[in-house]
Formats: C-alpha cells, sequence, structure tokens
C-alpha cells in the first residue's frame, strides 16, 4: 500500500501525464524532478490544488498522436507530490512518491497545456500493497549483485556496499531500475515486469549484457 491509497477507487480516473522519456518512477520509489517548463507549471498548480497525483510515462520511439505529439507509452506509474518548493527564479522542486502504474487509456482532449488520460490501474493493483513484493532471501540477490558489481566497474561507477547489501531486496531492486542509465525501451521493460521477481530477472539480464558488452561504452554517473 502507498500512502494513503489503499483499493482502487482510491485512485482518479483521470490524470495528468508527464512524459518523459529515459525517467522511470516505480510504486514505493521517490522521484525528485526539477520543474520549469510552463506547460508543467500549470500542470503542477492544478496537481497542488487538486490530489497532487502525477503520471509519469514516456514516449513510443518514432511514433506521433493524431495532434503529432508523440504517442504515449502504453503503461506509465502514478505518483504523488510528496515535496514541494519553489525557487526564487520560479521553478518548482518536487519529489514524487510512487504510487500505483497504470495502463494509460483515452487521451483527453483538454483546454491545459499538458496532456491527461484516463488511467486504469486495475491491472496493477497489487502495486497498493505493502507486501506486492513478497518475502525474499539475501540468497534471492546473490546473482543481481554480483552483475551489479561487474556493471559498476565497466561504467567507472561506484555506490555504498553497506547500504546496497544491507537494503530490502524489493526497494534496492526498485531504486536500482530507477537510478541506473538504462535507455528508454529498457527502462519500460522494467516499470511493465508484472511482478518484483521479473523485475529483478530483468534488471540482472540488462546488468550482465552491458557488462558483457566490452569497454566501448563511456563512463557514466548515478544522479
Amino acid at each position: 500500500m502507498q500512502g494513503n491509497y489503499r483499493k482502487l477507487a482510491d485512485l482518479p480516473l483521470v490524470i495528468p501525464v508527464f512524459p518523459l522519456d529515459g525517467v522511470l518512477l516505480l510504486p514505493g520509489g521517490q522521484l525528485p524532478l526539477n520543474i520549469f517548463e510552463p506547460r508543467y507549471l500549470n500542470m503542477l498548480d492544478d496537481a497542488m490544488s487538486g490530489e497532487r497525483i502525477i503520471g509519469m510515462i514516456q514516449t513510443k520511439p518514432h511514433q506521433a498522436a493524431d495532434n503529432q505529439r508523440p504517442a504515449l507509452a502504453p503503461v506509465g506509474c502514478a505518483g504523488r507530490v510528496t515535496s514541494f518548493a519553489e525557487t526564487s527564479d520560479g521553478r518548482y522542486l518536487i519529489t514524487l512518491t510512487g504510487v500505483c502504474r497504470f495502463r494509460a487509456g483515452d487521451e483527453l482532449p483538454v483546454r491545459t497545456p499538458y496532456r491527461q488520460v484516463r488511467a486504469d490501474f486495475a491491472p496493477f493493483e497489487p502495486d497498493l500493497r505493502e507486501d506486492a513484493g513478497g518475502a525474499r532471501t539475501a540468497a534471492d540477490i546473490d546473482r543481481l549483485l554480483v552483475a551489479l558489481r561487474r556493471y559498476l566497474d565497466h561504467r567507472g561507477l561506484a555506490i555504498d556496499w553497506g547500504d546496497a547489501e544491507s537494503a530490502p531486496s524489493d526497494a534496492l531492486i526498485n531504486s536500482l531500475a530507477m537510478a541506473l542509465p538504462f535507455d528508454p525501451l529498457e527502462k519500460q521493460a522494467l516499470l511493465e515486469a508484472e511482478t518484483i521477481f521479473e523485475r529483478k530477472a530483468t534488471l540482472t539480464a540488462l546488468l550482465e549484457i552491458d557488462a558483457a558488452a566490452g569497454d566501448d561504452d563511456e563512463p557514466h554517473s548515478i544522479q
């Protein structure tokens, strides 16, 4: 269960969406955002006066909707604004806490400068339960940690291994999926993984493939 959302009926039927490729929000995860475009400042103003819910979603590559705007990916994740600050130059610094994934239904023909969709949360109802990840032992992520170490070495990255090895496995899986510099299609695959076990398998495979690719890539940094 995420926040005060205990059942599907607690969630709005229509939500504003923030299309942002390469950015992933997962249930329970926290995503800091720096909002400066006027249309999204407008979106935040409206969200803060309402249910504080925003849907993070990617776009389909090389596909445009009828109005020439990029077509939206089929699945996104709704988050609630849990931290909000305004800067002296008019930007909003917010934190979205992931609540539940959704299937993007019809896009509404609205007058707002930002996009809004009908959100179908039903396929992802387990996201609302505290035990959505299920019980696991440390041995469950041994292969993931081995793959992570090789991936980080290959990319020239470093993390706090004490924190990584002591974190609950579902929290570690989700935080890595959100933070590591995977491409948009890989991020979407992690988002759409039905269970935490499938996400772990997908994440492990991505780490192993990247580490096996050689040293051709330039080093990245984790923000």
